[in-house]
């Protein structure tokens, strides 16, 4: 079942993507960049404005799907090898040391909360705030592929803790400005992440229909995901998404879990603009 969420991202993450945008200010690509290098550079940077529709499930673990709506704003080409390179939400990256291959800088983004209203099977469970959450990440190129791990934190909302991440990406110029992105890793949550969105405590026990469970650190889920920026023309880009995870340890034998397969999938588009010098 997929049902229509009309919700927006809080200020928390708009802040975020507004923060790569004035960091990125002097390191965006050329206007026109992306695989459309014949047309003539204005002299300044290109940003990219737009909007993604995500189908997701309705919180971790859940059989049941939702559309987020959530904006894009980041430089042109951003999501690929430059300075911000957009991974995910929650995994907006500044590269600020490269050296031979190696790179490393820290990351800002925004973790999705959960809202016991979301189905009925979280009554009596409370709510989970999302927020803004921070970290670091390091990567090593050799050529198109990439190994890398980063961390995340969340600061802001519920003390949820912090996740880890683990993997390889594929990264492919399939000609014509059209780059694909293939990614598979691990995800390592923390203790507090694990007792918030998997864990039944006591009181909540008693509140609700599930018997009281505690859901410690280990690994998440295993996780593919993939990309691909498609140029319709100099300023337009079509965006498409998907990824699947497998839930694993407590997070699969959480009362609270529906099932361990879980998908996601998006669509989406952006205008780029530039800005002159």
């Amino acid at each position: 079942m997929i049902v229509l969420n009309h919700a927006r991202l809080p200020n928390a993450a708009l802040a975020a993507l507004g923060l790569a945008i004035a960091l990125n200010a002097t390191e965006a690509r050329p206007a026109y960049a992306g695989g459309w290098d014949d047309r003539p550079s204005s002299g300044g940077f290109d940003f990219q404005l737009g909007g993604l529709a995500i189908v997701k499930p309705k919180y971790e673990g859940s059989k049941e799907y939702e559309v987020w709506g959530v904006p894009y704003v980041a430089p042109a080409g951003g999501n690929g090898d430059g300075f911000v390179q957009f991974k995910g939400v929650d995994d907006l990256r500044f590269r600020l040391l490269s050296a031979n291959g190696f790179e490393a800088g820290p990351v800002v983004g925004y973790r999705f909360g959960r809202d016991q209203d979301d189905a009925a099977r979280l009554q009596g469970l409370g709510d989970v705030d999302g927020g803004l959450v921070v970290g670091g990440y390091v990567a090593y190129r050799l050529g198109s592929i990439m190994p890398f791990f980063s961390y995340n934190h969340q600061v802001t909302g519920d003390e949820t803790g912090g996740l880890a991440r683990a993997g390889v990406e594929l990264r492919e110029n399939m000609g014509r400005g059209i780059t694909g992105t293939l990614t598979a890793g691990v995800t390592w949550a923390d203790g507090d992440y694990m007792d918030a969105y998997f864990g039944v405590s006591a009181p909540q026990a008693a509140a609700s229909s599930f018997n009281a469970f505690k859901a410690s650190a280990g690994f998440k889920d295993v996780y593919i995901k993939a990309s691909v920026d498609v140029p319709l023309d100099p300023r337009w880009t079509l965006k498409l998404i998907g990824g699947y995870s497998l839930l694993l340890g407590d997070a699969a034998d959480s009362p609270i879990s529906e099932t361990d397969n879980q998908w996601m999938s998006g669509v989406g588009l952006t205008y780029a603009f530039p800005v002159t010098r």
